[in-house]
C-alpha cells in the first residue's frame, strides 16, 4: 500500500505538470486610442495603460505625441519589475511615463519595488524616455549597445545562447534577435506566455538592415519557442490597418488599426518569408520587408546623380548663353 501511494503521488505530479506549465490567462480586449486627424483640436491622452493581468501592463504612447505610437510593457515579479522600452518622448510634461510606471509598482513597508529597464533595441523611439527615470531610486537601466546588452543580461555566447531575468517567481527569457538592429533582443515571459519582439516582428513594416542576421534570428526564436506555449506575440508598433494595408508614414490617425497581438503561427512563418527577402524591398502577404540602409543609399545615389545632371545642365546653359552673346558682338 505504501508503494502504491508513492506511485499514485508520482503519477499525480506528472499529470499536474502540464497544467502548472500553462500560462496564466490575461485580457487583450482593448481598443487602442486611434490618435486624431487634428491633434490640436482633439488631443487624446498622452499615454494609454491597459492591465493585461494583475502583474502585467501594456502601455502605449499617443499617436498625437509621436506618430511612432510605440508600445511599452511592464512585468511585475515578487522581487522586482521589468520595463521593456521607454518610448519616443523625452519630456515628462508631455509624456508622464516615469510617474505612471512607478505609480503602478507595488509598495511594501513604504518601499517601492525595484525596477529594471531594458530595451528591445537602441532606436530612439524605444529609449527616449530613459531620462525620466534618472533620479528615481531603485531603478537600473540596461544600455542598448552590444557590450551593455551582453553584460547586462548575462549572455555567454551571443547570439546563440539564451539569457534570463529573474523577477522573483517570474522568469523572463532574453533571446538575441539582431537583424533590425545589431543588439536587438526579444523577451519571453514564462508566466503569461507572452513574447515581446520589438521591431523584429510586428504588425507593420519589417525594417531589415542585416538580412543574414535577421534570418538566423527567426530560426533561433522559433527553435526556442517551439515547445513553449505562446499566448500572444507583441511587437513595438502597429503600422497596418485591419485589411493589412500599411498606415501612411507619419500618420497621427489610425481609425481602423490592426490588432497589436500576433500569434505563434505568425512567428513560425517568418523564416520562410525572410528566405524570399531580396535584401532591398519585398512583400509576402502582409509582411512588408525592406532595408532602410540600402534604400537610403539608393536615394542618396539618385540625389547625387540628379545634382550632377543639374550641374551639367547649368554648365551647358551658361556656355550656350555665353556663345550667344559672343555671336551678337
Amino acid at each position: 500500500m505504501k508503494y502504491a501511494l508513492i506511485v499514485l503521488c508520482w503519477m499525480s505530479c506528472l499529470l499536474g505538470m502540464p497544467a502548472l506549465a500553462q500560462p496564466a490567462p490575461g485580457d487583450m480586449n482593448v481598443h487602442w486610442d486611434p490618435g486624431a486627424a487634428d491633434c490640436q483640436t482633439r488631443p487624446p491622452k498622452p499615454l494609454q495603460v491597459h492591465r493585461y493581468d494583475q502583474n502585467t501592463y501594456i502601455l502605449r504612447e499617443s499617436l498625437c505625441q509621436t506618430y511612432e505610437g510605440p508600445f511599452i510593457y511592464l512585468l511585475i515579479g515578487s522581487s522586482r519589475a521589468l520595463l521593456i522600452d521607454t518610448g519616443d518622448v523625452t519630456d515628462a510634461s508631455k509624456m508622464p511615463l516615469a510617474s505612471t510606471v512607478l505609480g503602478l509598482l507595488p509598495v511594501t513597508n513604504g518601499k517601492r519595488l525595484p525596477l529594471l529597464i531594458a530595451h528591445t533595441h537602441g532606436h530612439l523611439d524605444h529609449r527616449s524616455g530613459d531620462g525620466q527615470f534618472a533620479s528615481a531610486p531603485d531603478v537600473a537601466i540596461v544600455g542598448t549597445d552590444l557590450p551593455h546588452v551582453i553584460d547586462g543580461f548575462g549572455f555567454r555566447d551571443w547570439p546563440n545562447d539564451i539569457a534570463h531575468i529573474d523577477l522573483g517567481n517570474r522568469t523572463v527569457d532574453v533571446i538575441a534577435t539582431p537583424g533590425h538592429y545589431p543588439s536587438h533582443v526579444s523577451f519571453y515571459d514564462n508566466s503569461t506566455g507572452l513574447a515581446f519582439t520589438g521591431d523584429f516582428l510586428l504588425p507593420g513594416r519589417l525594417i531589415i538592415d542585416d538580412t543574414d542576421a535577421d534570418r538566423a534570428s527567426a530560426l533561433r526564436i522559433n527553435q526556442f519557442l517551439h515547445d513553449r506555449p505562446v499566448t500572444y506575440v507583441l511587437g513595438g508598433h502597429v503600422e497596418l490597418d485591419r485589411s493589412g494595408q500599411a498606415e501612411p508614414m507619419g500618420s497621427t490617425w489610425h481609425p481602423d488599426e490592426a490588432p497589436l497581438a500576433l500569434g505563434k503561427e505568425d512567428l513560425a512563418q517568418l523564416p520562410q518569408v525572410l528566405a524570399a527577402f531580396n535584401g532591398f524591398y519585398s512583400q509576402s502577404g502582409r509582411f512588408v520587408m525592406y532595408s532602410q540602409t540600402r534604400m537610403l543609399q539608393v536615394a542618396g545615389t539618385i540625389a547625387i546623380l540628379l545634382l550632377i545632371v543639374i550641374a551639367l545642365s547649368l554648365r551647358w546653359w551658361f556656355r550656350r548663353r555665353r556663345h550667344a552673346r559672343a555671336g551678337h558682338l
